[in-house]
């Protein structure tokens, strides 16, 4: 329980979304995808790697939660391993219902300075940027993503 407190402790960026949204990538399917298109849009950024043994549990819980949050943007960022393990655990674990990034040489991940997964970024419609290191309980996440939604400030923890 004191661990997962401890990953769950925000680390709110003082930098705007504006700029971390300054970021180009390819999808998983190849496709240019500019973080700029998601300014002024509540976004939940999961940063995830197709070994992660915690990615591999939390995944069907996240394609749930982006079923049940549909004002929230969901896009996975993969990383740390190459595009056709990305691929493959997408396909298997079910999290094909948004997009995800192959970002192969982490770019994404220090944009965001997130340093080990699973992790996730809050982004606010107002630019208010909330990064998490660890996997939320399903009750923190549905929390969060509903405050996220509605326009509510994330909790501070």
């Amino acid at each position: 329980m004191l661990l997962s407190a401890l990953l769950l402790v925000g680390c709110g960026s003082p930098a705007p979304a504006a700029d971390q949204l300054k970021f180009t990538a390819k999808t998983l399917s190849g496709d240019a995808f500019d973080g700029a298109d998601l300014a002024g849009k509540p976004v939940a950024l999961w940063f995830w790697a197709p070994w992660c043994p915690s990615c591999n549990e939390e995944a069907a819980g996240v394609a749930s939660a982006a079923k049940t949050h549909p004002d929230v943007q969901f896009v996975g960022v993969a990383s740390r391993d190459k595009l056709d393990p990305m691929k493959k655990f997408v396909s298997e674990k079910g999290v094909d219902g948004f997009s995800h990034l192959a970002d192969v040489d982490g770019a994404v991940w220090k944009r965001f300075g997130v340093t080990a997964q699973p992790a996730w970024a809050f982004i606010s419609a107002t630019g208010k940027v909330d990064v998490i290191i660890g996997a939320p309980t399903s009750s923190d996440l549905d929390d969060r993503l509903r405050r996220l939604a509605s326009g509510q400030e994330q909790p501070k923890p």
